[in-house]
């Protein structure tokens, strides 16, 4: 087993493609436990994303810019592995749905065995949060005005939509 970090670091990992006011939402109440919290920006192959790895993490930074204790990086390969790069013995996960938790566990099990020395946590994500995905901002976007998006994402997502879902 490793040596505890200095600090209480945690890596929240996704792909964050985009942000969402509920990956925020996360991030601001584990800034708030957590000494440092590192944002993983990660690459799911399983996904064809909308933002490419570059504009995710400038979007992460915009949205947790007054966040001091808050660092956004890039990262590719296992989670487990990104997470022992940045000396940290704490994975985060937020979860949506019953759906999510399913899933997060059988990843917190495989990463687990992976690494046992890392432990994942879990915030459940606040109620006005919970129905938003990815997929659900692709179809409203085209019918939704600015001030409905911002319901969703961040104020500096909603230009970004806007601009990459008009081509």
């Amino acid at each position: 087993m490793s040596a505890p970090a200095a600090g209480r670091i945690a890596v929240y990992t996704g792909s964050f493609d985009p942000i969402t006011l509920g990956h925020l939402d996360v991030i601001e109440r584990a800034s708030r436990i957590f000494d440092q919290l590192v944002v993983g920006v990660g690459i799911n192959p399983d996904k064809q994303p909308l933002f490419d790895q570059e504009e995710r993490v400038h979007l992460v930074e915009e949205a947790v810019a007054d966040l001091a204790n808050v660092t956004v990086k890039r990262f590719a390969g296992l989670s487990v592995a990104f997470v022992r790069d940045q000396r940290a013995q704490v994975v985060l996960r937020g979860v949506r749905s019953l759906t999510d938790i399913e899933a997060e566990f059988t990843m917190s099990l495989a990463n687990r065995m992976l690494d046992p020395g890392i432990e994942t946590v879990f915030l459940m994500a606040d109620s006005q949060y919970s129905h938003i995905s990815s997929s659900l901002l692709k179809q409203i976007t085209p019918l939704a005005d600015d001030d409905a998006l911002a319901k969703f994402v961040p104020t500096p997502v909603v230009t970004a939509l806007r601009h990459k879902l008009s081509r």
